[in-house]
């Protein structure tokens, strides 16, 4: 953000001055790599700039939404204020002039475009659309009687000035508004020719008395009664030696009592109702029309408010913000470019600005309010900003300026301050600069502190003070040694966990500011703790309560907790009593019986181990299986059995009864049937049963795909 150079310090949140000003050897040589605009820019709202020129902005009465129009091409541009968005854009067919809110949101507006059209827009589009006579110069609302007041150029048959009427309630046109704009009699200024008297703006005291006020070219201000549609009240704006100027821009106070003028001079009047004569003159200084004229009254009244109330005033050039009582200069801002119109979000210091520029500003004024709720955040960056009163060069409230980015500007009695005189014309870390010195940031702090030895007392002091406290919170959680026989993991688990609530319980005495002691149930509590408690004393020293977290059933209570391999993997355990009623249910051979008989029922040193379960047959013993032949008679059994091998794998294979099937036509009769069967394991045969199987039903190679959608690959 930038920091204009004013009494009252104003913030550049967005726009096309953004970045702060850097000389040119440096901005050149840093252009090279990364741009600093783009490096220092602060989005405060997405996408909050039109291609061309932004041409009015507006903030909705619930201050959540901001609207704008801009070309080119002409755009509506809606932003959702609280998400710092934009909501959507929306093209029309010709230019903006002006537009109004209608609802407390975005979702009525109404807009007048240069080609005498106005449209009415809901969140769908372009509702409806209508045409005037004669070219619109501004628009106004008047909520009682639910009129739109259109200000148009040119004179009727009458020779006077009109502000038409539309009746949103009943669809139609009302009649006009017939205003004293000193139109010809010869009727040549009918359409709006050249020196045509016209309406230029109008203003409705919606907070008061409800009167409605016109502007004209010819320097006057007419009052109307909305009850009576008369008008009861003609001011005329003081003349020069030019004559009286056009009035270009005019509004109410909450009160209804004030009422401010501006010309298209410059100048700005400030009129009591109850008298003809304006209060006070104000000059803005540039002799260009007055664009906008607001009294920034907040909506609660405060002791600040009603003690110094102000008014903004702007032009093309300059915004002004200014005291209501004597005029009196409070800060200005002035942009890079051309303003067209400004938007106060009430209640707050920041104002959006439509300008000529592809980008639209946002100023911050800290004194003037707080930012706004969608953009709080502003007032921390303000604060961390702001100028450190240990420095004798920062920039306070009375004088504000800018810092260049990691360089700081030295004068030469600001170098001899710090001791840095000697190193003028001997070295590049000076980079002369207009009447002193570019110093890189690090340096002159480095300098500073040694020059002032007070901030290197206060810095030390932090420093020491951090060491003390992280010291403190160390002895207050204190260390544990592990004294368990067994289950030591379990252990790690419940100091680790013991240690980190230690930590918090710290952390918060800590913030409190002192040793404070705990409540006796609290203490007597950690005193106790799982591990000095009498009753689970044998869970960590009896060598009985151990728990193997390589057995099977540890594994499955816990699939997620990862283990350790084991330092002996060919250590045999026995069968699980699942493992062992399979085995059972599966019937036996005669052979397998006898041998069963002759060597003992599986003993222990037969018995599966967790090892053979999990390690894998080798190539060799594959191709045995696969390979194996199997012959069976009803009159005596033989079978060609594969290598011994004791993995659970391979005897739940074996063990699979044979299924006999009855066959009418086969081998042999009834005493003598035998049946063969073979698991050829070829390689080239099922590399040939997979490509025939992938060619009738895979997809066609040629073609591809970019869904990620599984299915319509199958």
């Amino acid at each position: 953000m930038r920091l204009t150079n004013s009494a009252v310090p104003v913030y550049t949140v967005s726009g096309s001055s953004t970045s702060r000003s850097l000389p040119d050897w440096l901005s050149q040589s840093q252009k090279r790599k990364k741009d600093p605009e783009y490096a220092n820019r602060v989005e405060l709202l997405q996408d909050f700039e039109f291609e061309e020129a932004s041409q009015c902005v507006r903030i909705s009465e619930d201050g959540e939404w901001a609207m704008s129009t801009g070309t080119y091409k002409p755009q509506i541009h809606t932003h959702y204020l609280p998400n710092l968005s934009l909501s959507f854009t929306r093209h029309t067919n010709t230019l903006n002039k002006t537009f109004l809110f209608l609802s407390s949101d975005y979702s009525k507006s109404v807009h007048l475009q240069e080609d005498r059209s106005i449209e009415f827009h809901t969140p769908g589009g372009c509702h409806a659309s209508l045409r005037i006579p004669r070219y619109g110069r501004d628009l106004a609302y008047d909520r009682s009687s639910t009129e739109l007041l259109v200000p148009a150029v040119g004179t009727n048959g009458n020779g006077m000035g009109e502000a038409f009427r539309i009746n949103l309630e009943l669809g139609r046109f009302m009649n006009a508004f017939e205003v004293d704009v000193g139109g010809d009699d010869t009727g040549g200024a009918l359409q709006g020719g050249i020196g045509a008297g016209s309406v230029n703006v109008a203003a409705v005291a919606e907070a008061s008395h409800n009167l409605i006020a016109f502007g004209t070219s010819q320097g006057t201000v007419e009052y109307w009664d909305t009850r009576s549609r008369a008008r009861v009240a003609t001011l005329a704006t003081p003349a020069d030696l030019e004559g009286r100027s056009e009035v270009t821009a005019l509004t109410f106070h909450r009160s209804g009592i004030s009422t401010a003028v501006g010309t298209s001079s410059g100048l700005i009047y400030l009129y009591d109702l109850r008298s003809p004569v304006p209060v006070l003159k104000k000059d803005q200084g540039y002799g260009y029309p007055i664009i906008y004229l607001e009294y920034l009254t907040p909506s609660s009244a405060t002791r600040a408010s009603v003690s110094e109330p102000k008014i903004a005033s702007a032009d093309r050039r300059i915004l002004k913000l200014w005291d209501e009582r004597d005029g009196t200069p409070w800060t200005s801002v002035e942009p890079a470019v051309d303003i067209n119109c400004v938007a106060w979000c009430k209640d707050s210091g920041m104002f959006l600005t439509a300008n000529e520029g592809r980008q639209q500003h946002s100023f911050f004024i800290p004194q003037l309010g707080p930012a706004p709720k969608w953009c709080s955040f502003l007032d921390n960056v303000v604060e961390e900003m702001a100028d450190d009163p240990n420095d004798p060069q920062a920039f306070s409230r009375t004088k504000v300026g800018e810092i260049y980015d990691n360089y700081k500007f030295l004068t030469t009695s600001q170098l001899r301050m710090l001791n840095l005189d000697h190193l003028v014309g001997k070295t590049n870390l000076l980079r002369p600069y207009m009447h002193g010195f570019f110093v890189a940031q690090g340096l002159y702090e480095e300098a500073r502190l040694i020059a002032n030895p007070s901030s290197w007392e206060e810095e030390r002091a932090k420093r020491v003070q951090e060491k003390i406290e992280k010291e403190r919170e160390s002895r207050i959680r204190g260390k544990k040694k592990i004294t368990a026989k067994v289950n030591r993991k379990m252990v790690e688990r419940i100091l680790d966990r013991e240690e980190k609530n230690e930590q918090r319980r710290a952390q918060r005495v800590l913030a409190q500011g002192g040793d404070e002691k705990p409540a006796p149930e609290v203490a007597e509590t950690e005193e106790k703790g799982l591990l000095a408690d009498s009753r689970f004393a044998k869970l960590f020293q009896d060598e009985d309560f151990a728990v193997d977290e390589t057995s099977r059933e540890f594994q499955q209570l816990n699939p997620s907790t990862k283990v350790a391999p084991a330092s002996n993997l060919d250590r045999e355990k026995g069968l699980t009593a699942v493992e062992e009623e399979a085995i059972d249910e599966v019937p036996r051979s005669e052979e397998d019986t006898s041998e069963e008989e002759n060597a003992g029922r599986y003993r222990t040193t037969d018995r599966i181990s967790t090892a053979d379960y999990r390690r894998k047959p080798n190539k060799k013993q594959k191709k045995g299986d696969q390979m194996r032949m199997q012959v069976s008679s009803s009159g005596k059994s033989s079978t060609v059995r594969a290598p011994v091998d004791r993995s659970f794998g391979t005897r739940a294979e074996n063990m699979h009864p044979v299924q006999r099937t009855k066959r009418s036509h086969g081998f042999g009769g009834t005493a003598g049937d035998k049946v063969i069967t073979f698991e050829p394991g070829s390689k080239k045969s099922r590399a040939s049963g997979k490509a025939a199987a992938s060619s009738k039903g895979a997809p066609r190679q040629d073609r591809r795909s970019a869904s990620g959608n599984t299915f319509r690959r199958m």
